[in-house]
């Protein structure tokens, strides 16, 4: 049984902020029972769903040194979905209202929760074979592991992999602060380990120390070793390209389910038609926009960041609208400045533009079953997922092709019939606007063809199964070489004690030889002396006879 350790900062259902989460929480669950022991552990967060915050068992309690501090961790286990979970509980570092703070305040608690991760091990009594790292607030596992915990035994053939997710957020910050709070040795603060641009950098750590480093799509994955994409880091990902897999996303099928989905009006049955109809006309009706069957509906649910594309929104979003028969409905929070802007534009745009400035998953799915069109402009994306969930859902994806979005939307050909949805290249607004508006009518004046873009996407499988068949030969080969590694260890140990015996024989033996020689010269001396004084006897009975 191989066992694995997935180390993340958040995971579904115990706290969300955004897709890793998804993964976290979803892909455990798609590894073959029968060969993976899969486990995740994460950190007890006062603002966690509360939902499963009763059900949790308190095994252990025990300090986690983090160089002069001696820190209380807890951990608590459940089972979910099958799954083991552990939270590690420390109320000083995870009291607070959200996962996330400042950086000087989440340097500190996730330095924390690395070492209790490697610490805890051996009192589970579970020792992984590899631990899957996630973003840069697991980035000091494979430091700790290989600066802190090699020289013991239980750690010594534990493998690493750390998984970008968005390779923007590094965790930098001093390094004076970084090395008070870990206790590392100055060496490891150098260019070609921790430090970056004068800071330390626990994503760096994590890449420069993990045995394999994947991201969430084979073009993200090619982006961040350019100059353009890689975000300072793109050198050292370049110098560890060999060590670098593009796995891409997926989402939980059973979760996102158009068949069996109790948060949509009107479950998909076979007919696609009746199905968008009945979804789309129940939202219209619900969110205060104008009910038309033949409206085309745009949807968006996002943060609204300059990451998702919202400069691009912001600067052309009257032209969309001004496009006769367009609605929009955006769901979604992020910087004050873009809510500030959707509200005026729905203010502005009754019964044409619905805007929510929150989060809700009850409304992400009726957007995901009730839109025509689902728009994504990101200026980089490293997978997405909502481009997944609205295909699953029969909503036409509109995207920039940048990361997973290039992998996973295939753009429609008019002339081949094929195409699972409409991209524009480059990030520029009227580019996003020639594709809306060829979107739009490809919607009015092909329906039929609009239908078949619709059951190709349906018929995608984004579904976790490959990708956890793709992390499975990633694990099994790291496990296949630590393996390896051991048995050559294990060989050359064993040649070494047959030497030394052979060695301490050939002494033993060395030893004997002089006490035997010592003996002959002995024996030989006394047959001489003897000799002698026989030889002179006769020659005193021939003086006395004479």
């Amino acid at each position: 049984m191989k066992k694995i350790l997935f180390a993340a900062s958040e995971v579904v259902p115990f706290i969300k902020t955004g897709g890793l989460a998804d993964v976290a929480g979803s892909l455990p669950k798609y590894f073959q029972a029968d060969e993976y022991d899969v486990r995740i552990i994460l950190p007890k967060y006062a603002c966690m769903n509360s939902a499963y915050a009763t059900d949790l068992e308190r095994v252990l309690e025990c300090q986690v040194d983090l160089n002069w501090r001696s820190q209380y961790a807890g951990i608590l286990v459940t089972k979910v979905n099958g799954i083991t979970c552990y939270l590690i509980d420390n109320e000083y570092y995870f009291a607070g209202p959200a996962p996330y703070d400042n950086i000087y305040l989440d340097a500190e608690k996730f330095a924390f929760f690395s070492k209790a991760v490697l610490t805890v091990l051996p009192m589970l009594d579970f020792c992984p074979d590899v631990i899957h790292c996630h973003d840069w607030q697991t980035g000091l596992i494979p430091v700790f592991l290989k600066a802190q915990f090699a020289a013991d035994p239980f750690y010594r053939y534990i493998r690493t992999v750390h998984t970008i997710h968005n390779l923007k957020f590094q965790g930098r910050w001093y390094i004076d602060a970084v090395k008070d709070i870990t206790g590392l040795p100055d060496e490891y603060f150098s260019y070609d380990k921790l430090e970056s641009y004068g800071k330390a950098n626990l994503l760096k750590g994590g890449l420069v120390y993990a045995d394999a480093i994947t991201t969430v799509s084979q073009s993200y994955a090619e982006e961040i070793q350019s100059s353009d994409g890689g975000e300072g880091l793109d050198g050292l990902i370049r110098a560890r390209n060999n060590s670098l897999t593009g796995i891409c996303n997926g989402i939980d099928y059973h979760e996102f389910d158009p068949s069996n989905d109790s948060l949509i009006y009107t479950p998909f049955t076979g007919d696609i038609k009746a199905f968008k109809a009945e979804n789309k006309r129940r939202l219209q009706e619900e969110h205060d926009l104008i009910p038309d069957d033949n409206a085309f509906l745009i949807g968006m649910v996002t943060r609204l960041t300059d990451q998702k594309g919202l400069d691009l929104l912001e600067y052309i979003k009257e032209e969309i609208i001004s496009i006769p028969g367009v609605q929009m409905i955006i769901l979604g929070t992020g910087e004050a400045r873009y809510e500030d802007m959707l509200r005026d534009f729905a203010n502005r745009h009754k019964g044409s533009v619905s805007v929510f400035i929150h989060y809700s998953e009850m409304i992400a799915h009726r957007i995901y079953a009730g839109c025509d069109a689902f728009l994504m402009p990101s200026l980089f994306e490293p997978c997405g997922l909502s481009q997944l969930m609205a295909l699953r859902y029969g909503t036409v994806p509109c995207v920039r092709e940048t990361g997973g979005l290039k992998d996973t939307v295939e753009a429609y050909n008019e002339f081949e019939h094929t195409g699972t949805g409409f991209s524009f290249h480059n990030y520029n607004a009227h580019e996003m606007l020639y594709m809306i508006r060829y979107a739009n009518k490809i919607f009015r004046d092909a329906p039929g063809e609009w239908e078949e873009i619709i059951r190709r996407g349906m018929a995608c499988d984004f579904s976790w199964n490959h990708s956890a068949r793709e992390y499975e030969k990633l694990y099994t080969h790291l496990i296949d070489e630590a393996n390896s590694w051991k048995k050559a260890e294990e060989d050359r140990i064993k040649e070494e004690k047959k030497r030394l015996a052979e060695e301490e024989k050939k002494q033993k033996k060395e030893a004997k030889k002089p006490a035997k020689t010592t003996a002959k010269k002995k024996t030989a001396a006394a047959s001489k002396k003897t000799e002698t004084a026989a030889a002179k006897k006769p020659a005193k009975t021939d003086a006395k006879k004479k």
